[in-house]
């Protein structure tokens, strides 16, 4: 993909498992406040990261050792995109989920247990991108910031 900014690149990588996806995340949420992501901004991305990230560790490599998860982060002036890759089992139907959040009752017991995350990511994530190329996932988020914020 070309990019018409000047961009400041990131990249992390780290094992696909609880722990590391967590200090991983911070890590990441640290180094893009560093390059001059606005701090709420970076909470959002923290925040869709931990969900699509969780996804990854959770059903990407089910049944199978975790392997590595790379993230790539390309900071223009008002667009950061984080590109999330792993060589976990392929999304449903090659794409994401569309992000509906699940129907909640009024019974406490009848509330879902999961169902939020693709919903909160959607939210706060202008455009989602899944492609699945060579036996690899890659998960393209775009996060706009006007400068202004």
């Amino acid at each position: 993909m070309k990019h018409n900014c000047e961009q400041d690149s990131m990249e992390l990588s780290f094992p696909a498992t609880e722990v590391e996806a967590s200090v991983g995340i911070a890590k990441l949420r640290n180094q893009l406040t560093a390059h001059g992501l606005p701090a709420a901004r970076a909470d959002d991305v923290k925040i869709a990261l931990a969900e699509a990230i969780n996804n990854v560790v959770e059903h990407a490599y089910a049944g199978m050792p975790p392997e590595t998860v790379h993230i790539n982060c390309m900071m223009c002036r008002e667009t950061l995109e984080v590109r999330i890759e792993d060589t976990g089992h392929p999304m449903p139907g090659l794409k994401p989920p569309d992000g509906k959040p699940p129907v909640i009752g009024n019974i406490r017991q009848d509330l879902p247990e999961g169902g939020f995350g693709w919903f909160l990511i959607h939210q706060l994530a202008s455009k989602i991108k899944y492609e699945r190329h060579k036996g690899y996932n890659r998960l393209s988020l775009w996060f706009d910031f006007p400068k202004s914020a």
